[in-house]
């Protein structure tokens, strides 16, 4: 009987001290293409009639912004190699003062891609437990690294945008991998299927003309005061479903 609640009390010491994992809210089913769009910006594929569009509504910073200055949507789709992104932005003024893509990159107008390859959550601003992509109006896709600097992922992300107006769209083909990831290695990217879970959030940066930044818009709520949070944890991350 001894050795029974000795050995209940430390299972119960073990499940106390183990680590939490991330709860998934904002589930999305994201459903399988087998015909993979032309990244041209147009989304005239049949992939995108199929797909569901998501709001970009959250106003993570900022001041209270009208329709006119900004409104955001997305689409997702994937097949094995690529998570699919399909992004509509109304934004009165694409400001994009800074021409060196690695100073400053979050005050242009830009779209940003949060990505968690397992789900996992958790801490990620200077590791790769987790990618907060920066994508610029000329393409460049920019991450802080493990060493505190920023560098180029260009490779991660392939993406097309075209502006008519007021309305930009911007179509992405992303690579996903692992947080074993190395910079100045050779990394294989994860492939996808279905019932794999990823965690996913997306935001817009948006500038009118100013010195920084004016609002931060982003796709999923972030309780607390301070929802700049996502390019320093998962856990804020919402979750996509792969289905066929």
């Amino acid at each position: 009987m001894r050795y029974a609640l000795l050995l209940f009390a430390m299972v119960c010491c073990l499940s106390c001290g183990s680590s939490t994992k991330k709860k998934d809210h904002q589930l999305l089913v994201v459903k399988k293409t087998n015909t993979p769009p032309t990244l041209d910006g147009k989304a005239t594929e049949n992939v995108w009639n199929l797909a569901t569009w998501h709001p970009i509504d959250q106003n993570w910073l900022g001041d209270a912004y009208s329709f006119e200055d900004f409104n955001g949507r997305y689409k997702l789709s994937w097949d094995e190699d690529y998570l699919y992104l399909l992004v509509e932005i109304t934004d009165d003024t694409l400001y994009d003062a800074r021409k060196d893509p690695l100073k400053l990159w979050w005050d242009d107008d830009c779209v940003e891609v949060f990505l968690d390859e397992d789900n996992s959550g958790g801490l990620h601003q200077f590791s790769h437990n987790a990618f907060a992509y920066h994508i610029a109006l000329d393409g460049n896709v920019v991450d802080l690294a493990p060493d505190r600097e920023p560098r180029l992922y260009n490779d991660h992300i392939s993406s097309a945008r075209e502006t008519e107006g007021n309305l930009t769209t911007w179509e992405m083909a992303i690579r996903l991998y692992k947080d074993t990831y190395q910079d100045g290695a050779v990394n294989v990217h994860v492939p996808l299927k279905a019932d794999k879970k990823v965690g996913f959030a997306l935001a817009y940066c948006d500038n009118d003309g100013s010195a920084e930044r004016e609002n931060f818009i982003g796709s999923v709520f972030v309780p607390g005061e301070d929802k700049n949070q996502g390019w320093i944890n998962a856990d804020i991350f919402g979750t996509l479903v792969l289905e066929e």
